[in-house]
């Protein structure tokens, strides 16, 4: 797809390009401090719901906003890179030796995908304007992308807390550019959720404090992977088989009736051996054998030890006892939290039933 930049508006023209590049969606706001997304940051975290992820409390001021991080910007171009699951996640539980791993991370690491396309779309800018500065963000950086993707109308944030699209679903990556371009800004986009509850009563375990609240201390994506302690017993059972991340509340949104697999990025697509993996498989890995598998996977930052912590939390509420041998070899493991997981593995395995 080729556009002439100079028969479109350097707005369009963006656009254009943003989606030639991969992006689904893409919108634009003006770079300014939302005072109330300022203050719902500071209400989660004096409540303690950050768990815990320090980095979030550690630069709370500069997520105020991006005239916070960055006075010089004038404005924001929010995007959306779309990962549409090919079925979805809450196909027919799995049972026995398979585990679940959230859709996002059955595929190539998104912030090298998606940060590479930024940067494309970013180079792309410059050669229009020359005098324009920016910074491109995925992720990693203290930005709040869902509140900035609101403003800038390429969806909303739900009751589920993440960014919800008319066209896409809930399947879809953010990333942001600053820049000190004056662009002409987008309109807000408005919340469809209305009276839809379908993401709160899909929760194992209640993370959900209140509609548009999420404590993440209870939910099961921050537990199995920003937690690194072992995982409270109170969950283990409602963890089921998931061993990295979960999807029950974004599957079951409405609005992912109308998300495509056709307009998700090429590099994203799922890892066959990352569907349903087999649990014997995943706790045989030693921490060289754990590198080399998810080389280029989101799975690789957790660290081996947490990862076979989850995988014995799934092999625990599995019933299979064919895993007994290997969850007996990890009831030694060196790591102590392997260890204990191993060990309460190892109970539910052998418990009468």
């Amino acid at each position: 797809m080729v556009n002439d930049a100079a028969t479109l508006s350097l707005e369009d023209a963006l656009k254009a390009k943003a989606r030639e590049l991969g992006f689904a969606a893409v919108g634009i706001a003006e770079a300014r401090d939302d005072p109330r997304t300022a203050e719902r940051l500071r209400e989660w975290l004096a409540a303690g719901r950050h768990g815990d992820m320090q980095w979030m409390e550690d630069r709370a001021d500069v997520r105020q906003g991006p005239h916070s991080m960055w006075p010089e910007a004038r404005s924001v171009i929010a995007l959306g890179m779309s990962y549409a699951p090919d079925i979805s996640p809450l196909a027919p539980e799995r049972f026995e030796r398979e585990a679940a791993i959230s859709v996002y991370a059955q595929g190539r690491d998104y912030h090298d995908v998606v940060k590479k396309a930024l940067k494309a779309l970013a180079r792309w800018l410059v050669e229009q304007r020359p005098d324009t500065e920016l910074k491109v963000f995925v992720d990693t950086a203290p930005v709040m992308e869902k509140p900035l993707g609101e403003v800038a109308g390429i969806g909303w944030q739900g009751k589920h807390t993440n960014l919800v699209s008319r066209e896409h679903g809930s399947w879809l990556f953010l990333g942001a550019i600053y820049t000190t371009l004056e662009l002409s800004p987008d309109d807000a986009h408005d919340d469809r959720c209305g009276s839809c509850r379908a993401c709160q009563d899909a929760c194992p375990t209640d993370a959900f404090p209140k509609p548009y609240q999420l404590d993440a201390r209870r939910c099961i994506s921050y537990l199995t992977i920003e937690h690194k302690g072992p995982i409270p017993h109170e969950f283990r059972e409602a963890i089921g088989n998931r061993i990295y991340g979960c999807d029950d509340c974004l599957a079951v949104c409405p609005w992912n009736k109308f998300a495509e697999t056709a307009a998700r990025h090429a590099r994203l697509a799922p890892r066959e051996d990352l569907v349903d993996p087999d649990l014997a498989e995943l706790l045989a890995l030693d921490d060289a054998a754990f590198r080399a598998k998810f080389s280029g996977s989101p799975i690789k930052r957790v660290g081996r030890a947490s990862f076979v912590r989850n995988c014995l939390i799934a092999a625990g509420n599995s019933g299979d006892t064919s895993l007994l041998p290997q969850v007996e070899v990890l009831a030694s493991d060196p790591d102590a939290v392997v260890a204990e997981a191993a060990a309460w593995a190892r109970a539910k395995l052998t418990a009468s039933p």
